[in-house]
């Protein structure tokens, strides 16, 4: 009975330590990794929609790389999707919910769809999380700063020679 709450915490200890030492970090399967460096190239020389299949190449290939939801979300923001991309970040979330860069590309769509309010609640959890200073606080900071983009319209003269329907 002397022992009893030694030995409890010496089992405690071992646990916890057995624990912290099996925990790592993700290890994304090569091909996926290619699928993404080969998406990264396409979205860059403007090919989205080739960015986008490589993407969910990569993501059949390894369901498990949250990254791959990130790079979906700005390839759908490219192609003007901000819906399509907003749901990208928040799974992205739903796997990692501190992810910074997810919650900072979710309140950009957010911004560009023009939903200040929620883009303003999305800074507010950046800045809880790593501060008024981190590189995504800033750049979602920023973007709320110069709002939602604004549409125009082009007026086209009526073409003349058009007599019927």
């Amino acid at each position: 009975m002397r022992f009893a709450p030694a030995a409890a915490a010496l089992s405690l200890f071992v646990a916890v330590s057995a624990s912290v030492g099996s925990a790592s970090v993700y290890d994304p399967d090569p091909r996926a990794e290619a699928l993404v460096a080969e998406g990264e190239a396409l979205l860059a020389a403007g090919d989205t929609q080739g960015a986008i299949d490589a993407y969910e190449a990569a993501l059949a290939v390894d369901p498990g790389y949250t990254e791959v939801y990130l790079e979906l979300a700005e390839a759908a923001r490219a192609e003007g999707l901000q819906g399509k991309a907003i749901g990208y970040y928040r799974e992205a979330q739903e796997r990692d919910p501190e992810n910074l860069a997810a919650i900072a590309g979710e309140g950009e769509a957010l911004v560009e769809k023009g939903a200040m309010s929620a883009a303003a609640e999305n800074l507010a959890e950046l800045q809880s999380l790593c501060g008024d200073g981190c590189t995504e606080t800033l750049q979602l900071a920023a973007a709320i700063d110069r709002g939602p983009p604004v549409m125009t319209a082009e007026v086209v003269a009526p073409d003349d020679g058009v007599a019927q329907n």
